[in-house]
């Protein structure tokens, strides 16, 4: 079996509904171009209010894509 390199890439997700819809929004948007998509891990998490009330859930995740042999 090879020795597997891989790369790690930042993004930000966002949703209005929820913090797990964050992440899956990056993770889905970034698989479009990004091949070989392993693993997540969450970096930040926060959001935006207005009149009290939580408007937008904003995620910054970190994933791990091996590159191509």
């Amino acid at each position: 079996m090879p020795e597997r390199i891989y790369k790690k890439v930042d993004l930000v997700g966002s949703s209005q509904e929820s913090i797990d819809h964050a992440i899956r929004n990056a993770i889905s948007k970034a698989s479009v171009s990004v091949h070989n998509i392993d693993w997540f891990e969450v970096m930040e998490i926060r959001g935006r209010v207005e009149e009290g009330n939580v408007q937008t859930f904003q995620v910054t995740i970190r994933i791990g894509f091996r590159l191509d042999d």
